[in-house]
């Protein structure tokens, strides 16, 4: 899998939109490993057995799944274990944007913690899926155009906003109140690194993109993400090595090249350290997965 393998989607969403709905019975999963500029709320039915992966987090899904992902976040999933028999999706894509004018408003907050953790995948629970299932349905049912789906939407992701058992997929760090222009940096760092992560990228580098010093940088990372630089780059390849070791039948070595490590053994403690096993037990574990793309 080349860097490009990661597909930057572009979504049906205009600027004429304030949210994008799809709904669509599947025979499986056969979308590769894929990224947007859009919030993505996706509900599945019939995928027990099926593989969740957001960033570097892989979940093996219930009968029944709804997660929300955050922009720029590398997903897909796998058939794994699912019979795939009768699977059901509804996905709705909107953009950060759309709340911009009310998100800091208090009948907003707990939404505006929800969009933070959806950064690392935010995995809801059965009695909350069960609490919107009936408005998902009728959200992608009805006229699209309809004001009162709008109104459905925010209903929607204020029921689930109030999930005290929903979860992260690929759980990072994050400080609440963070501005918006701290937001758009951070953004900005990440989708370099993202970008170029294969390269050899410098702390200088990322520092002249932004428009900071090293050490403002290093500051502002520390803040905003809980990690130094290095880190924040090293999840960045691991992620990708993940996907290449699930994906692909590259050797151990031919992957920690491609994800920008330029040294085996390093690249196996760092990838133990953050997985809890090797790459090669790794790849055992999830054998039987592969996408087709």
């Amino acid at each position: 899998m080349n860097k490009e393998d990661a597909l930057l989607e572009v979504t049906s969403l205009s600027d004429e939109d304030c949210f994008l709905v799809i709904q669509r019975p599947k025979p499986g999963f056969y979308y590769p490993l894929h990224e947007h500029v859009e919030f993505e709320l996706n509900y599945l039915e019939n995928v027990e057995g099926a593989i969740r992966i957001v960033g570097d987090g892989v979940e093996e899904m219930k009968e029944l799944d709804l997660v929300l992902i955050g922009g720029g976040i590398r997903h897909a999933y796998s058939n794994h274990t699912c019979l795939c028999e009768g699977i059901f999706e509804i996905t709705i894509q909107f953009n950060r944007t759309l709340f911009d004018s009310l998100i800091e408003k208090r009948h907003f907050k707990t939404i505006k913690e929800m969009f933070e953790k959806a950064s690392c995948g935010l995995v809801f629970s059965s009695q909350a899926i069960l609490e919107v299932q009936k408005d998902l349905k009728m959200l992608s049912t009805e006229d699209p155009a309809s004001f009162l789906n709008l109104l459905r939407l925010i209903k929607i992701l204020k029921i689930l906003s109030l999930d005290q058992q929903a979860h992260c997929v690929n759980p990072v760090n994050r400080v609440k109140n963070q501005s918006l222009e701290d937001a758009d940096r951070l953004d900005s760092i990440m989708r370099y690194l993202h970008k170029n992560y294969q390269s050899h990228v410098s702390l200088e580098e990322i520092a002249s993109l932004i428009n900071m010093s090293e050490s403002s940088l290093t500051r502002f990372l520390k803040r905003w993400t809980g990690k130094t630089f290095i880190d924040n780059l090293n999840d960045i390849r691991i992620a990708e090595a993940v996907c290449r070791l699930i994906d692909t039948s590259d050797s151990i070595s031919e992957i920690c090249y491609k994800c920008g490590f330029n040294n085996l053994s390093n690249f196996n403690r760092i990838f133990k350290r953050r997985k809890g096993m090797t790459p090669t037990k790794y790849r055992e574990y999830y054998a039987r997965t592969r996408f087709r793309i």
